[in-house]
């Protein structure tokens, strides 16, 4: 029996690669269900005949995103692009909720930076300062590209972020002769038009794999509680106990540090206002159930 890793999985078949060969397989029947068998899993499976097998077990995870899934995923990067189309710093903090509440360590990488002129977005100082590591590149001037293949080196990483960004581009950087579609930006919407359909692994080298995964554009929130929302913020989770309320929700309450520290620029306007955004949908959602 063989082990291997899926690299991407639709139609009913999973392409499982084992050393230099991919393998295309079916699911025994107990796997079948949907969710079982997920790219970034790695599998056990029977040879049937030459280049074609059958997923027997799942071993175990260390991590699974949900939308969309992949399994065993050691870092998110969380690309952004510096103009065309803008970033949406809402969305950033979507995703990074979601890696916090995850537990997968999450960088930012701003590309097109050959469209900067020099100018260093305020925006990108704030997640500096709670510790996101923050990558710049230029998929087109191939700036960065060499820091970032660093990065990922020994890992599964899923790059994640609006289309039009510049992830396949970045992609087909690090992998040459690649050529992946890429995306351009709706000059009516001024956002990227979709192009990622499927999720693939696609290999780095020996141990290191990355996947340009649709999903990312529109992003529920986790299934956390109310309760939970501030400890996915790093700057609002270490005030933790220093509000008069011990179930202060720092959203309405008197004498609220976190409230407290926007109005002394400690926490950044705009990741509170997500962050009261994200605690509404919450509060709705457990509503719901």
């Amino acid at each position: 029996m063989g082990e291997g890793l899926v690299v991407k999985a639709y139609g009913g078949y999973c392409f499982v690669q084992d050393g230099s060969l991919v393998i295309q397989c079916t699911l025994r029947g107990r796997l079948k269900a949907e969710g079982a068998v997920v790219v970034g899993d790695r599998v056990r499976f029977s040879a049937i005949q030459e280049g074609r097998g059958v997923v027997e077990d799942v071993l175990p995870r260390t991590s699974l995103l949900h939308r969309p899934a992949i399994a065993n995923v050691d870092q998110i990067i969380i690309v952004v692009a510096f103009h065309d189309p803008e970033p949406v710093l809402n969305l950033v903090d979507r995703m990074l909720v979601l890696s916090e509440a995850s537990e997968i360590v999450t960088r930012i990488c701003l590309n097109k930076t050959d469209l900067a002129g020099g100018a260093n977005p305020e925006w990108l100082q704030v997640y500096r300062g709670i510790s996101y590591g923050v990558l710049l590149t230029s998929a087109v001037a191939g700036d960065g590209i060499e820091r970032l293949g660093d990065v990922l080196r020994a890992r599964i990483s899923v790059f994640a972020g609006q289309s039009g960004v510049g992830k396949s581009s970045l992609i087909n950087r690090l992998i040459p002769g690649l050529e992946l579609r890429t995306g351009t930006v709706s000059r009516k919407l001024k956002r990227g038009r979709h192009v990622t359909r499927h999720v693939e692994l696609l290999r780095l080298d020996q141990q290191s794999w990355v996947a340009d995964a649709p999903g990312f554009s529109s992003l529920r929130l986790p299934d956390i509680s109310r309760e939970m929302l501030a400890d996915l913020f790093p700057e609002m989770r270490d005030l933790r106990g220093r509000c008069r309320f011990h179930s202060c929700l720092h959203d309405q309450e008197p004498d609220c540090a976190v409230k407290n520290a926007v109005a002394n620029n400690t926490i950044a306007e705009f990741r509170y206002r997500n962050y009261i955004g994200f605690l509404h949908e919450v509060i709705a959602a457990e509503r719901r159930y």
